[in-house]
């Protein structure tokens, strides 16, 4: 018998080598398969496909390399691969490390992944996942030790969704609170919530929500004692359950099971046997062996609640059969004691002893120290009733020691909810004070928006003001109207003067113009040095404080700003005249960017001193000055040196890292954060940043009117990151074909609204 025993174990314990063999053979294959696929989405679904079939002690590393995997893809932004896919999958993986974290109880790193799992779906606008992770975050909290947070957490959600009147978040979280409460047995209190839940589902006819709100109040009332309220929640769900097309018989389990509970509780033995019979035809109707264990117990529960300890015999043996052929060892378990206890009722001890040694066995196993501590005690009071005192005491001894081993894990847990709490409290801490930071800078534009709404209301005051007197003035008008008609022609004459002015003040804006236009860069200049380049010079008025300059420097060099003076129309334009000549006196001393920027700063400066203010403006520039050195590209095999100094304004670079293809980076050089002109800076020379340009490059410089100009659907600014995209999708267009389509762009962008400011974008291909 013994060597048999033995064989069923090697046969056993071979098999389970065999299927772990085979199954790490398959995740090398696929492994294999991920070295030779070409295509970044196959990888993925690849990494997936090892998760799924993975034991879950490797979760962890399989989850997290690909997470890893597909955030680089995601980095890459890969044409072929959907932002919709790369969500979904990074999502997928989460949930493979979160399972991991959760199964070993390490709540802190699954926490991590909880909060990385809420920021992409609030990303997706994923309003009810976004909710569902949030309340799981509240509950992992409440596993270490943050129950007061984690309470505070579903309030804070219910609160604002009562601010927002939203009467289905309002609903969940009310559910939500509820089973917080009957996590700690505080039925009382979940009840209030529980109620206004079901109101509010009952108010919209959500009906399945009802059915299920009705389970949580019968478990509530049913814990109180509560009887009358529990049958009275278990009709009202059965009613409803009628009347939904969509119902299925098992639908009603979990009813009956609790009608069975409650009659039984009652002694009304009639009903508690009709809806076990109930039970007993669903798990029929089903095949559903699992159903049909948890009857014959519940079976045998009742025959023994009534003493009838042969019936209740009879259904536990079926019960356990059942457990034993569907290799359910907790069942099994759970099912011999329950058996054990019945024959000590009936003071069979043979029986008894069995069927505990039984349970014993699989709780060591199982190393299911509460269920051993209970047989432990029952083997005592067993062996005491035989007169076997040695063993009685024996037992004792063990149950005792168990207690022991339950009480020092239980401070052992306790303790890793001590480091899990500071931990999860340093991390929240940090995370506080990043949104401190994010609070005072969100504080300090609302106080800019206040200023400019200030600014804004004056400015209508001021526009009412004026229309208030042009309305008098009207008023007035109709009053002199005899009078006016009488003088007519003199009438005629004032509105032919008023015309000229109109026309001399246009003339004299169109010619501020032309002068204006006198000192951009000259078309033949550029021609010259630039062989391939555009210019999109879109000034918001007629005269404009955006410019352009070039010149050639002393040493040969070309020189070529892109400037944004302060303000636009006739103030900037006036600007811009300053900055012009400032920079052209500088070049009379300079030929490095950077001191040319250094002098026309200083030359600026002293020239506004002379404006009647205390301490001179502080009006000037911001500015990206581009020096191309003088050497052909033959000379210097297909290269060229760059020299850059840049206020505020960047430099972006386009560059095709292959010689073939498509596939171009940007390179950005970043500007000094000062003006040309006063500033807490101005003592601070600009830097001069030089670059080996390769055939092929294509530069751009511009000012910030196209990144900050209003538009689109939603009213919102274009943005640098949306213009360095458009510029990098479309860099191997012609040049001439990249200045209409962004002409295009800004005027599909701009829509019916009002151009902000003067737009300049130049580009130069090499």
């Amino acid at each position: 018998m013994k060597s048999i025993f033995f064989l069923i174990i090697i046969f056993v314990f071979v098999a389970g080598t065999k299927q772990s063999i085979a199954q790490y053979k398959q995740i090398d294959s696929i492994k294999t398969l991920i070295g030779t696929s070409s295509s970044d989405s196959n990888k993925i679904e690849l990494y997936k496909k090892i998760c799924e079939k993975c034991e879950a002690k490797d979760k962890l590393n399989f989850g997290t390399e690909g997470l890893k995997f597909t955030e680089n893809v995601e980095a890459k932004k890969t044409k072929n691969v959907s932002r919709k896919f790369i969500m979904s999958q990074k999502l997928f993986f989460l949930e493979m490390i979160g399972s991991y974290h959760s199964d070993k109880k390490d709540w802190l790193n699954y926490l991590k992944s909880i909060d990385k799992t809420i920021s992409l779906y609030q990303l997706s606008q994923d309003t009810m996942n976004t909710e569902n992770y949030i309340v799981q975050r509240a509950f992992v909290m409440r596993e270490f030790g943050q129950t007061n947070k984690s309470f505070d957490l579903l309030i804070s959600r219910l609160q604002l969704y009562e601010k927002q009147k939203n009467w289905f978040y309002i609903a969940y979280y009310q559910r939500e609170i509820a089973e917080y409460y009957m996590f700690y047995n505080k039925y009382d209190k979940a009840l209030p919530y529980l109620q206004k839940s079901l109101k509010a589902y009952e108010d919209k006819k959500s009906l399945s929500e009802v059915v299920n709100i009705l389970d949580r109040l019968a478990e509530a009332y049913d814990f109180i004692g509560h009887n009358d309220s529990v049958l009275i929640c278990l009709y009202k769900s059965i009613d409803l359950l009628q009347s939904i097309k969509e119902t299925q018989p098992q639908d009603y389990s979990s009813i009956y099971w609790r009608m069975t509970s409650i009659y039984t509780d009652l002694k009304q033995n009639d009903s508690a046997l009709t809806y076990l019979q109930k039970r007993l035809q669903l798990a029929e109707l089903y095949k559903d062996t699992t159903k049909f264990i948890v009857v014959f117990r519940d079976y045998a529960s009742f025959f023994r609640h009534n003493k009838d300890y042969k019936k209740a015999i009879e259904y536990g043996r079926k019960a356990l059969d059942l457990s034993i052929k569907q290799n359910n060892e907790i069942y099994v378990m759970w099912l011999s004691a329950e058996l054990a206890r019945t024959y000590f009722k009936i003071k069979n001890y043979i029986e008894a002893l069995n069927y505990f040694y039984k349970a014993e066995g699989i709780a060591k196993k199982r190393k299911d120290n509460l269920q051993l501590e209970n047989v432990y005690k029952y083997l005592c009071d067993v062996s005491s009733e035989m007169k076997d005192y040695k063993n009685a005491l024996q037992y004792h001894i063990k149950s005792e020691a168990i207690k022991d081993t339950i009480k020092a894990q239980y401070n052992s847990e306790e303790i890793e909810k001590k480091i899990m709490l500071a931990d999860f409290e340093k991390s929240e801490a940090i995370k506080q004070e990043k949104q401190s930071k994010k609070d005072a800078i969100e504080v300090e534009e609302k106080k800019k928006q206040r200023i400019i709404l200030l600014i804004v209301t004056g400015f209508l005051l001021l526009v009412a003001l004026l229309a208030g007197l042009i309305f008098k003035n009207l008023r007035q008008t109709k009053k002199q109207k005899l009078i006016i008609e009488q003088k007519e022609k003199e009438t005629q004459s004032q509105k032919h003067l008023l015309e000229e002015k109109h026309k001399e003040i246009t003339d004299s804006i169109n010619y501020a113009e032309r002068i204006q236009r006198s000192f951009l860069a000259t078309k033949e200049l550029l021609d010259d040095n630039l062989k391939d380049y555009f210019v999109f010079f879109k000034p918001k008025d007629i005269v404009s404080g955006d410019f352009y300059w070039s010149a050639k420097l002393s040493n040969g060099n070309f020189a070529l700003a892109t400037a944004d003076s302060t303000g636009h129309g006739v103030p900037g334009a006036i600007m811009s005249l300053l900055n012009v000549t400032s920079l052209e006196k500088a070049i009379e001393h300079h030929a490095n960017p950077a001191d040319i920027l250094n002098h026309t700063r200083q030359t600026i400066i002293e020239r506004l001193k002379k404006d009647g203010s205390e301490e001179g403006g502080k009006d000037g520039m911001d500015c990206s000055l581009l020096v191309f050195e003088s050497h052909s590209l033959e000379e210097r095999d297909g290269r060229m040196r760059l020299h850059v100094a840049a206020a505020n304004n960047p430099v972006w670079i386009m560059r095709n890292r292959h010689r073939e293809g498509d596939n171009y980076e940007l390179i950005e050089i970043k500007p000094d954060k000062m003006p040309v002109g006063k500033s807490e800076r101005q003592h601070e020379s600009f830097t001069s940043q030089t670059i080996e340009l390769q055939k092929g490059d294509t530069i751009y410089t511009l000012t910030d009117g196209f990144p900050d100009q209003f538009g689109g659907l939603n009213g919102k600014k274009f943005m640098s990151k949306k213009l360095k995209e458009l510029l990098l999708t479309n860099v191997h267009l012609p040049i001439a074909q990249q200045k209409e389509l962004l002409d295009s762009t800004f005027k599909n962008w701009v829509g019916d609204l009002e151009q902000v400011d003067d737009v300049t974008v130049i580009g130069i291909r090499i």
